[in-house]
């Protein structure tokens, strides 16, 4: 009880006055709601057809909100929350690969099990160290490259640092995936085994549902910021190996513990994945130094197709 309410203090604390979240709208037989706004109903009906092959009649100026409720939050979405610059820091001297990360994020953004917007990889840099796990979400560069290939701008980089993808707008091209030398972007090959709502709402800051032929990536959990929450992972991680704050502040949390960045960076020596390649990462690492867990526990109770995955470890470069 005393940990909830440390992790609840602490995230309120360094996420207070982030934003505010948007209301989602409901279309009905007669009228919609939108925020805490009623829609006159004309009494003129019209037919839609939804994602899941559904026939629904509506009124027709409902939908009309409807469809400008989702292009403000598409617009809004590409804004940003103001004067903040999000980062991540993993330590990796605390992650035992648990993957509560991983399936948080599955499960926040109705993703397939075999599909995976956080990767984490087994890691040796040289021949005769010990191998450890790195948690790769993507990495929301400054200078991403995924962005500048992009040809029809679904992929965008915000003044808070966020890169999204706009699913209405991607063609899948595959371009973004080839730019992106983290592979941190994942193709849609299929629609989501889970229905959404069916008063839902596209936003790109949460991206669901998947839509098939589109490109996928980890968001930061941009929709959770605007409600002044921490993201999907940071919150499941059961090790605390996961902190995200803001660069403007100086500040990171894990949820029960908050840092001053820059005295983490400088005293445990952080660093940024292939720094050399130039795209500038918004996530950080803390070497794994003094680790709480044995990389062996990493392997307990996984299935049979991740225990093979894991089975080569070698140089760190062999695992781009």
């Amino acid at each position: 009880m005393a940990d909830n309410k440390r992790s609840e203090n602490s995230r309120r604390r360094f996420l207070k006055n982030i934003g505010t979240g948007l209301g989602a709208i409901s279309v009905g037989g007669a009228a919609a709601v939108a925020g805490n706004k009623m829609i006159d109903s004309s009494g003129e009906k019209v037919r839609v057809l939804t994602a899941e092959g559904k026939v629904l009649e509506v009124d027709k100026d409902a939908l009309k909100e409807l469809k400008k409720e989702t292009n403000e939050k598409r617009e809004s979405a590409r804004e940003g929350i103001p004067n903040r610059k999000f980062i991540m820091v993993i330590d990796l001297a605390k992650c035992a690969n648990a993957r509560k990360c991983i399936e948080a994020c599955q499960e926040g953004h109705m993703l397939p099990k075999d599909h995976e917007w956080i990767k984490l990889y087994s890691i040796q840099d040289a021949e005769h160290t010990a191998p450890y796990w790195l948690p790769r979400p993507c990495f929301h560069c400054d200078n991403p490259l995924c962005v500048s290939v992009c040809p029809v701008g679904a992929t965008y980089k915000r003044d808070d640092g966020i890169v999204l993808v706009d699913s209405k707008r991607c063609i899948g091209c595959k371009f973004c995936m080839t730019g992106c030398p983290y592979s941190a972007r994942s193709f849609h090959w299929k629609d989501p085994e889970v229905e959404a709502p069916e008063d839902h709402v596209y936003d790109p800051e949460l991206n669901t549902p998947p839509v098939e032929g589109t490109v996928g990536k980890c968001v930061f959990c941009a929709d959770k910021l605007r409600n002044n929450e921490l993201p999907r992972c940071v919150q499941a991680c059961p090790m605390g190996a996961l902190y995200f704050g803001d660069l403007v502040e100086d500040a990171i949390t894990n949820g029960v513990e908050t840092l001053r960045f820059s005295e983490t960076m400088e005293q445990k020596h952080g660093y940024r994945y292939l720094e050399e390649l130039g795209t500038h990462p918004s996530v950080y690492y803390l070497p794994p130094v003094n680790r709480l867990f044995d990389y062996e526990s990493g392997l307990d109770g996984l299935s049979d197709q991740n225990r093979e995955r894991y089975k080569k470890t070698g140089p760190r470069d062999a695992k781009r």
